[in-house]
């Protein structure tokens, strides 16, 4: 099976800017306070964990679930493409770290919750709306074996150095510090805007509104 290098990199550049492992550092921190690193390992282990298999399923199952309540891919490639757009203009406002920073302050006030695993850091600051939207629209570009081994492929390594990621939380941050970590995620939200767009002309391309979105 020969697998497509453009289709490869567009997805992997997509699901690693909509999870975004090196802005979800000072979140992990904020979740983890006073916990040594054999607990961070370990929360960071189930987080990815729980993610990895919600958005797996979403890639096997998504389309179909689609299908079943009579939404088209096209008309979800549109809405998805919107739902990225404004994830990605989030991204370019910091509305989407004081959002995280807001769940990350609820799970605080709430004593009842010790293990931020789950709730939040797996769902939804992993795998949120935007990574389960990414995963369905990814595998409704190119269905078949190619793109589901392609979008499963992708999404394992983006988790992949999310656990590295939130392991070493506390030197990336003193390394990089908010400044970089901002740039970077501007950066990441700008490629995410034009993905988004691309989304959305792909799905009106499908329904006959503009000519040729590839």
């Amino acid at each position: 099976m020969m697998f497509d290098t453009a289709y490869m990199i567009t997805a992997l550049v997509t699901m690693f800017v909509v999870i975004d492992p090196i802005a979800i550092a000072p979140v992990f921190l904020a979740l983890t306070p006073g916990m040594t690193d054999a607990q961070r390992a370990r929360i960071a282990h189930r987080a990815v964990l729980v993610a990895g298999f919600v958005l797996t399923l979403f890639a096997f199952l998504g389309e179909a679930v689609l299908g079943f309540i009579g939404i088209s891919m096209a008309a979800f490639r549109v809405a998805g493409g919107i739902l990225l757009f404004l994830t990605a203009l989030d991204m370019l406002s910091e509305k989407r770290t004081k959002r995280r920073e807001g769940r990350t302050a609820e799970h605080e006030a709430d004593e009842d919750h010790d293990d931020p695993s789950v709730f939040p850091l797996a769902i939804p600051l992993l795998a949120g709306p935007g990574a389960i939207a990414s995963v369905i629209l990814l595998t409704g570009e190119k269905p078949g074996g190619e793109g589901l081994i392609t979008v499963l492929g992708v999404t394992a390594l983006t988790l992949v150095a999310m656990v590295i990621t939130l392991r070493m939380s506390g030197r990336l941050e003193r390394v990089m510090g908010k400044v970089a970590i901002n740039v970077f995620t501007r950066i990441l939200g700008m490629l995410l805007a034009a993905l988004s767009v691309q989304f959305v002309f792909d799905g009106l391309a499908e329904f006959g509104f503009v000519a040729g979105a590839g």
